[in-house]
C-alpha cells in the first residue's frame, strides 16, 4: 500500500536523506523516497502493519526533525 506523508517545515536535504535512510529499515516498509524541497514522503508499506509502521515513523521524524508536523495524505 502506497502513503504519502507531508512533513511541514522540514528544514534541511540531510534531514530529509537521514529520515529516509532510517525509515527504510522499519519492518514492514517495502521502499520509500523522501522530498525535501515538496516537503513530501512517499512509502510502500504492508497494509496490515500500518499502524505500527505510523507510529515508528513518527518517531524517526521527531528524533531527526522535532519540530516536523506530519500530515498523512
Amino acid at each position: 500500500m502506497v502513503k504519502k506523508v507531508k512533513l511541514h517545515d522540514l528544514c534541511c536535504a540531510n534531514c530529509a536523506a537521514k529520515i529516509e535512510d532510517k525509515v527504510s529499515k522499519v519492518s514492514g516498509v517495502s521502499s520509500v523516497t523522501v522530498n525535501f524541497l515538496a516537503e513530501k514522503m512517499i512509502m510502500d508499506v504492508e497494509e496490515d502493519k500500518l499502524s505500527e509502521i505510523q507510529a515508528s515513523v513518527e518517531k524517526i521524524v521527531h528524533k531527526i526533525e522535532p519540530d516536523v508536523v506530519i500530515e498523512y495524505i
